[in-house]
């Protein structure tokens, strides 16, 4: 009898639980909804969220604001995005950086990046930019790799130690026998407006940070990193240039573990419904981002996958945070 009492009052409690969540989400959201980007304003993936702020808010009925929060490639945002309250009222957008490769580079990470966090689902799909100055006197990789061989290696940037851009800077050393030499930078947009100003001569970005560049002629493409970007469809990736890699790189959209399943589905609903308008899937194109939405259970399970992975290529590409 007395256990039959206990299963009694845990189904009453469980019940009680799922009548105040329904309650919660019914009532949702009632006040500003804060987007916790860890990238630098100005960059590509600060225009990203502040376009989803800006039509997932109207969808929601409540004011979107974006707070950037940058430093170690990302992982100091993802972080306070991950101890934020989970009731909803915080979302944050990760890009490979933060949720897939800081577990393969930082041996004491700040956060899990499956169990901190509920995942809302799948924005897109991009690549990375190899990009240089107008005068560098390469203009891919072939040349990039004669240029090499004359003297010193090639000092190239990307948006911090352990980003993709670092991968794909070493990757591209590795199988392509580039010599290259990391420098380090505190965002996109940092490097390239150094790359505009002439400080540094190659680097390496996001495709919605480099795309606009190299579309108005300020900055130049040599590849992509990843597949054939539709938004430059010219430029050739590093597997078209007979540089032996080519792996899928999403943006994705997060909030803390714990949110309630009503309240994430309701914020997951906004984004892909705002996912399917024309002009969206436009203007994220312009980024060199395809739209495309993959439900939060689903995103999770791959990226659980990508990061053993992307364990293996930091392995073998001995890139490491210590």
């Amino acid at each position: 009898m007395k256990l039959r009492a206990i299963m009694l009052s845990l189904l009453a409690l469980s019940s009680m639980t799922a009548s105040v969540h329904a309650e919660e989400a019914a009532d949702y959201p009632s006040k500003k909804i804060k987007m916790l980007l860890p990238f630098g304003a100005g960059g590509g993936g600060d225009v990203l969220g502040r376009l989803l702020a800006d039509r997932m808010g109207k969808r929601l009925g409540q004011t979107i604001y974006v707070e950037n929060r940058t430093g170690a490639a990302g992982t100091i945002g993802a972080q306070q995005a991950a101890t934020s309250p989970p009731d909803g009222y915080t979302i944050t957008i990760g890009g490979m950086t933060t949720h897939v490769l800081a577990p393969a580079v930082y041996p004491s990470l700040p956060y899990d990046p499956l169990k901190d966090f509920t995942t809302i689902g799948r924005i897109g799909t991009s690549s990375i930019l190899l990009i240089a100055t107008k005068d560098f006197p390469a203009s891919d990789l072939r040349g990039l790799t004669e240029l090499s061989k004359k003297g010193e290696p090639i000092q190239y940037g990307s948006w911090g130690v352990g980003s993709t851009g670092h991968f794909c800077g070493e990757i591209l050393s590795q199988k392509a026998g580039i010599r290259l030499q990391h420098v380090p930078f505190s965002g996109a947009a940092k490097l390239a407006n150094d790359l505009m100003g002439g400080h540094i001569s190659v680097g390496l970005v996001d495709m919605a940070t480099g795309t606009p560049l190299v579309r108005d002629g300020r900055l130049k493409a040599l590849a992509v990193c990843g597949g054939r970007s539709p938004s430059l469809p010219e430029v050739a990736s590093y597997k078209d240039q007979g540089v032996d890699f080519e792996r899928s790189l999403s943006w994705v959209m997060y909030a803390p573990a714990g949110v309630p399943d009503p309240i994430a589905q309701k914020i997951a609903g906004a984004l892909k419904e705002s996912l399917t308008e024309a002009d969206i899937a436009e203007k994220l194109l312009a980024l060199g981002i395809s739209a495309e939405f993959i439900a939060g259970n689903q995103q999770r399970d791959i990226n659980a996958r990508d990061i053993e992975a992307w364990k293996k290529v930091a392995s073998d590409a001995k890139i490491e945070v210590k």
